[in-house]
């Protein structure tokens, strides 16, 4: 097989989560497909061999090529929805039963779209991307030109802004809750098998420096190693609302505390580790 026909293979093997992302920044299915095509232009003419992480670069890129259809619509009314295609959940690796996806799509797909087309063309980025695949605020902000911490403050605004709007599945705070109390209590009790179900299998944990300077890795993927790393731990996990998201403050034996958010949709997609004093400050906490 040739580097090319490969490079096609594996392009193939993201399109599903790629036209995920493009269908919720956009509303519409057939906009989706065009940005998913262009997104495969700009990978055929890119430097692949500098690409560390193909999955995150194209989540990225189609994530880029919707902000700037976004921002390029001259008026911007409720952007009308279609029936091109069932809407895939961002954590399966290909696509689901179409009948099923049918009836998601009815059921709650539409009345999200209409939320989030309330939020700006950036706002709507930062949200879709974070929220919903767990993309990290530092590489988000590389697109828009922030910083990550004027991310996680737009990501916060837009998230307030989407609850308000109603109950869905994907942002239904309750249910958010409950999956991340679940996963603490599993943690304190040391039941690993609880752990990974309740986490996405392509999860991942990211913790900022002073938090890696207390043990954790900087990033950390996958179920079965992120359920290892909490297994038995979480004692002293107080649960909180990190900047809008469900999470707990753990406060340590120097003083110090860290703070940790959980990005949840079916099941914990993303983690994120904060501990410096810096940054901690300027997280919206609410101790419960």
């Amino acid at each position: 097989m040739s580097e090319a026909d490969r490079l096609a293979r594996r392009f193939e093997e993201n399109r599903p989560r790629l036209w995920a992302v493009a269908q919720r920044m956009l509303g519409s299915g057939a906009e989706a497909e065009d940005a998913v095509q262009d997104t495969w232009l700009r990978l055929s003419r890119a430097d692949v061999a500098g690409i560390d992480n193909l999955p995150g670069w194209l989540t990225t890129t189609v994530g880029r090529v919707c902000l700037d259809r976004l921002r390029t619509r001259t008026a911007r009314p409720e952007q009308p929805w279609d029936d091109a295609g069932p809407e895939p959940d961002p954590t399966d690796p290909a696509p689901v039963d179409p009948e099923r996806e049918a009836l998601l799509a009815e059921s709650i797909g539409r009345a999200l779209l209409v939320v989030l087309d309330t939020l700006a063309p950036t706002e709507r980025f930062v949200y879709v991307l974070h929220d919903m695949f767990a993309v990290s605020f530092e590489e988000i902000a590389a697109v828009v030109d922030r910083t990550p911490v004027a991310v996680r403050q737009i990501a916060s605004r837009a998230r307030r802004r989407v609850h308000q709007g109603g109950t869905f599945r994907e942002v239904d705070p309750t249910r958010q809750r409950r999956v991340v109390e679940a996963f603490l209590a599993a943690s304190r009790e040391g039941r690993f098998d609880d752990l990974v179900s309740l986490l996405d299998p392509h999860v991942v944990m990211r913790a900022d420096p002073v938090a890696a300077g207390l043990g954790s890795a900087a990033e950390t993927r996958g179920s079965a190693a992120i359920a290892g790393f909490f297994n038995g731990r979480a004692e002293g996990a107080v649960p909180a609302y990190v900047d809008g998201l469900p999470g707990a403050v753990v406060e340590l034996g120097d003083g110090g505390r860290l703070a940790l958010s959980f990005i949840v949709t079916d099941r914990i997609i993303g983690i994120e580790v904060v501990a410096d004093p810096v940054h901690l400050v300027m997280l919206d906490l609410a101790v419960e």
